[in-house]
């Protein structure tokens, strides 16, 4: 029986830039130069290979140009298809790969000003995430407290893969600012390439680039846990975006056993990470990464332990379900109101202000 989705709120759509020529009217003059006279003004950064079927679906694909650039389609596909109330757009681009920090910065104020002129300013049913440049915690601030006065921007977002571990002190004033404005981070699957997403090297092919980032997602909980973020900021909450859902319960399983034989080198994480996992970290459910077989993935979701970590996303424009079941079976009936609606309001706090 069909699953309706009436009211959902989407928590993970993807508007795509179609070239930096678009973004270079959101950018002071100097950087206008810089990209036109390097001749990078037409690079592109989107985050999947361009022509791989996982980039968008069969029937989601435009006439022209690339998927995810349209605002009709977007509307026709992801919203109107789903009647969703709200979908937030996490625009994934080059700006947080930069090696320049500064440029890094420019890419990513010209995203969230594109985002919200040509997206949010057409479609009342759009939020956004603060794309933010995570090779420097200070301008990351910065672009938060220029940016958080839209209350249509309802988080902030990073990729999975950064230059150190996430719960090192060095990108702490992101999580006080996170705090300080009750913002989620958004950890979205990506990476900035400063290493190989493995921790035995490069891999040979995307389809083991695309599959390590669970490892990314796995080593960057347990820093946040471990080094004792959510003890200094009990208000945090994390979105762990796309990381898929079943290799949480195992991950869960081993962090607890392993804590209660070496907490004494931790002194101040004072609570099971179990407890601080299930209480700060939400997880979007597509791309789901379970089984064909519907009562082992409903044996996962019970494993997880909570009924308020999972939260409704369609991944769009990007293929990972047929048809609109972008609800797997698998799901206990008696959380699919939560998944949809009463979890991301909980999560994301600006989007009661104008729920109806």
């Amino acid at each position: 029986m069909p699953i309706s989705m009436r009211g959902a709120i989407d928590c993970d759509v993807h508007p795509a830039v179609p070239t930096i020529k678009v973004l270079l009217p959101y950018m002071d003059e100097y950087w206008q130069d810089a990209f036109v006279e390097r001749g990078i003004d037409g690079f592109n950064q989107g985050s999947y290979p361009p022509n791989a079927p996982i980039n968008c679906r069969p029937d989601w694909k435009p006439a022209s140009g690339a998927p995810g650039t349209d605002l009709g389609l977007l509307q026709a596909h992801a919203l109107d298809a789903f009647e969703t109330r709200y979908a937030i757009c996490n625009c994934l681009y080059g700006g947080q790969i930069a090696v320049s920090e500064t440029m890094g910065a420019a890419m990513c104020r010209a995203v969230n000003d594109w985002i919200a002129a040509e997206w949010l300013d057409r479609e009342p049913r759009l939020r956004a995430s603060i794309v933010v440049p995570a090779q420097s915690p200070e301008l990351a601030v910065e672009e938060i407290e220029r940016r958080v006065g839209d209350r249509r921007f309802v988080q902030i977002m990073i990729p999975a893969a950064l230059e150190m571990m996430l719960g090192r002190r060095y990108y702490w004033p992101l999580y006080a600012a996170a705090q300080r404005y009750n913002l989620p981070i958004g950890i979205h699957a990506g990476n900035m390439f400063r290493y190989a997403p493995t921790s035995t090297g490069w891999p040979s092919h995307y389809l083991q680039d695309y599959v390590s980032n669970t490892h990314a997602f796995e080593s960057q909980l347990l820093s946040l846990v471990h080094e004792g973020v959510f003890g200094k900021f009990p208000e945090l909450k994390i979105v762990l975006i796309e990381s898929g859902v079943t290799w949480l319960p195992g991950l869960i399983w081993r962090a607890v056993k392993t804590w209660r034989g070496v907490r004494a080198e931790i002194p101040w994480v004072r609570q099971s990470p179990a407890e601080l996992i299930r209480e700060h970290v939400r997880l979007t459910i597509q791309p789901i990464d379970g089984p064909a077989d519907a009562a082992v993935l409903q044996r996962v979701i019970e494993q997880i332990g909570s009924d308020e970590m999972l939260l409704f996303s369609t991944d769009y424009p990007h293929w990972q379900f047929e048809g609109n079941a972008a609800l797997p079976e698998g799901i206990p009936h008696r959380l699919l109101e939560k998944i949809m609606v009463d979890n991301p309001l909980a999560t994301y706090t600006r989007l009661k202000e104008t729920v109806q």
